[in-house]
């Protein structure tokens, strides 16, 4: 059932620990530290986090221990699972202040961004990435044995097919999706002011010749030059690159409209409802767009956002809570 819930409180209350602790607990990694350890409290051995909720017409529990000496453990309706498993069993998306890396940080950001994407609208791909990046990754180590004359150009041939044969799926795949997205985040981008914006795949699926005719470079190197590895999503607005040309307003427009596109992607065409969460959007957004986020949200099937007031939302929120260091109500 659609419904938002507005987070409201001061500055350092707390809010944002608490959309950390809903992502954690359903994705099994933090949109912001790197390490668990930074996600429990000062003077503690552990931090729990333990969530309830449904999935369609089914019951959904997750629970999610973070220790400081030992490997966290996962469990999800009663059974333990690796954290891994919690994204391909539910679907949450996150807008933080620092998303805006996926648009002003260096293209392996968007690369792996655009690659979850693609492993929630096609879960058959899901480990494709993965595994092209291990195709790579062998065949790095054979043209390093070739250099030190360990090994022949005969033995590189494998990996080369295998390179190819991956690095071709791999983009068919995301420029598929970056087409499945494209006209949703113009629209969103659009009703948010950032007029004519745009998404475009960059780069061309590798070939056998064209890895045969870079081979000596690549030996010199150790490494494989050209493939879906070095490609980029360009993300503009009216013919700007916003990674170079972009203000931070619009580069904060822009991550917001492909979350919220995808939320729409997966909603139409998998039928898939995701949890949707939106840290601090509100406090650089003016009424008239403050107002299109309302009505965006009231889409989902459920929104969790943060603001510092009460008031900042111009809709009434399915569910508002008051958020003070150590209380939530």
């Amino acid at each position: 059932m659609p419904g938002v819930v507005l987070l409201h409180g001061a500055n350092g209350a707390g809010k944002t620990n608490l959309l950390e602790a809903l992502h954690v607990g359903t994705q099994g990694f933090s949109p912001r530290a790197r390490r668990d350890v930074q996600m429990i409290r000062f003077g503690a051995d552990a931090a729990r986090i333990a969530l309830g909720g449904s999935r369609g017409a089914n019951a959904v529990e997750t629970d999610t221990v973070l220790m400081r000496r030992d490997p966290r453990t996962v469990k999800l309706n009663g059974e333990r699972i690796e954290s891994d498993r919690l994204r391909h069993e539910l679907t949450t998306l996150v807008f933080t202040p620092d998303r805006l890396a996926v648009v002003k940080g260096a293209p392996a950001t968007r690369r792996a961004y655009l690659d979850r994407v693609v492993g929630r609208v096609s879960p058959a791909r899901a480990k494709l990435a993965n595994e092209y990046a291990s195709a790579v990754g062998q065949r790095n180590a054979a043209l390093r044995r070739i250099r030190a004359g360990q090994s022949t150009r005969d033995a590189l041939a494998p990996w080369t097919d295998r390179v190819v044969a991956l690095g071709y799926e791999l983009v068919v795949a995301r420029a598929e999706t970056v087409d499945l997205i494209a006209a949703a985040f113009a629209e969103l981008s659009g009703s948010f002011g950032l007029s004519d914006a745009a998404l475009a795949y960059e780069g061309a699926a590798p070939t056998v010749a064209e890895l045969e005719s870079r081979l000596a470079s690549d030996i010199e190197r150790g490494v494989t030059g050209a493939g879906p590895h070095l490609h980029d999503l360009r993300i503009e607005a009216g013919g700007r690159d916003l990674r170079v040309y972009g203000s931070q307003g619009e580069q904060r427009v822009a991550v917001l409209s492909l979350v919220l596109a995808e939320a729409e992607l997966l909603r139409d065409r998998l039928d898939v409802s995701p949890l949707v969460l939106l840290d601090d959007v509100l406090s650089e957004l003016d009424g008239s767009r403050r107002a299109v986020l309302a009505e965006v949200i009231t889409r989902t099937a459920q929104t969790v956002l943060t603001a510092t007031s009460a008031e900042t939302l111009p809709s009434e929120p399915a569910l508002s809570l008051a958020v003070t260091p150590g209380r939530v109500g």
